[in-house]
């Protein structure tokens, strides 16, 4: 089992910035995907971000591309996202996704409130 422990959501005014942490720990395995999903209320989860351990190649929703940075730290199995010039929309519970060896594994969810 994979266990993911997010860190990092709050409150934040539109323009302003935060950082996501996702560490990974248990069974994890040296080829993996990490990422980032995102869920507002009302609507469906959706893919925001990825990140590859192999060669980091990364990957982002047209809705945060220019804005937000993904980035990891493959000694230490997290995963960061950076995120800045945020808006109202930007607003959800923000989740942290391991994918490895055919399965996948969710973080807790973090909130991050962006307030106009």
């Amino acid at each position: 089992q994979v266990q993911l422990v997010e860190s990092g959501g709050g409150l934040v005014q539109a323009g302003g910035s935060l950082r996501l942490s996702c560490a990974a720990s248990g069974r994890t395995f040296s080829a993996n995907n990490m990422g980032w999903y995102r869920q507002a209320p009302g609507k469906e989860r959706e893919f925001v971000a990825t990140i590859t351990s192999t060669d980091g190649g990364t990957y982002y929703a047209d809705s945060v591309k220019e804005r937000f940075t993904i980035s990891r730290d493959n000694v230490k199995n997290t995963v960061y996202l950076q995120m800045n010039s945020l808006k109202p929309e930007d607003t959800a519970i923000y989740y942290c996704r391991y994918y490895s060896s055919s399965r996948t594994h969710w973080g807790q969810g973090t909130q991050v409130t962006v307030s106009s």
